[in-house]
């Protein structure tokens, strides 16, 4: 078979990228890099037939060097690794990253790449919790607010916060940049107030105000952040993949 690997557009793959998105169903990490123009995007051609596309990123460097999407027609899945393997050398790739629930991907990352690293869990909503907090009050963050917003160390402050006692003790925020339908969770609790149930209250309220806004909640942490992981899973959360990341076998 004749295969050819073409840099083009995001409009010349949309087809091929909403079939990744139905097949993924599930929350995919870097969706929004497309749109923040960190991605090259290529797509594959067999016999002058689309058989499907790849995307390469650079993260912080100016070189774009890592697959992060790949996706081949169910027509030529059987031909998915040699496929690989050209497009990884028609691009110079020399890094693979994929989130584990991505199947095709995950299998030629251990397929053709070595020295993994994984260093973010996934998480997916599995369980509604009826945790209770007396005397705290979830609400949206007002102008007024802002100065009385204890100083971050992880995450941005976000729009919503958890306030006890007349002191805002938590904020947390829905972030967009994932594929809809999912959002993304993140909190911040202050650190005077750790261990005292807050955390995993707000993921909870900010779950709950995710699903009335039409979206699927979604989390991740770092796999070192036992406190982050035991405030997600608290809080109904439940572990689904992870971000692994393995150089190329020259």
């Amino acid at each position: 078979m004749h295969v050819a690997v073409s840099l083009v557009n995001l409009e010349a793959i949309h087809s091929l990228r909403e079939l990744y998105r139905q097949e993924m169903n599930c929350q995919i990490v870097h969706d929004c890099l497309h749109a923040r123009f960190l991605t090259d995007i290529y797509i594959i051609r067999v016999d002058q037939r689309d058989a499907g596309y790849g995307c390469l990123i650079s993260g912080a460097s100016e070189r774009r060097d890592v697959i992060k999407e790949y996706y081949v027609l169910p027509a030529h899945r059987r031909h998915a690794l040699p496929l690989f393997r050209c497009f990884a050398a028609e691009t110079f790739a020399t890094a693979v990253e994929a989130q584990t629930n991505d199947t095709l991907l995950s299998l030629l990352l251990f397929d053709c790449a070595t020295e993994f690293q994984s260093e973010r869990i996934l998480f997916h909503d599995v369980a509604t919790t009826e945790l209770e907090l007396p005397e705290v009050t979830f609400r949206k963050v007002t102008d007024h607010d802002r100065d009385r917003i204890f100083s971050h160390k992880l995450e941005g402050a976000g729009d919503w916060l958890l306030e006890y006692g007349g002191v805002i003790v938590a904020t947390g925020g829905i972030y967009s940049h994932l594929n809809a339908p999912y959002a993304d969770i993140a909190m911040e609790v202050d650190e005077r107030f750790w261990r005292r149930g807050f955390g995993s209250y707000v993921v909870q309220e900010l779950k709950r105000t995710c699903y009335e806004m039409g979206k699927i909640p979604a989390a991740r942490c770092h796999v070192a952040n036992l406190a982050s992981r035991a405030t997600l899973q608290k809080a109904g959360f439940l572990p689904c993949a992870r971000i692994v990341h393995g150089v190329i076998r020259a």
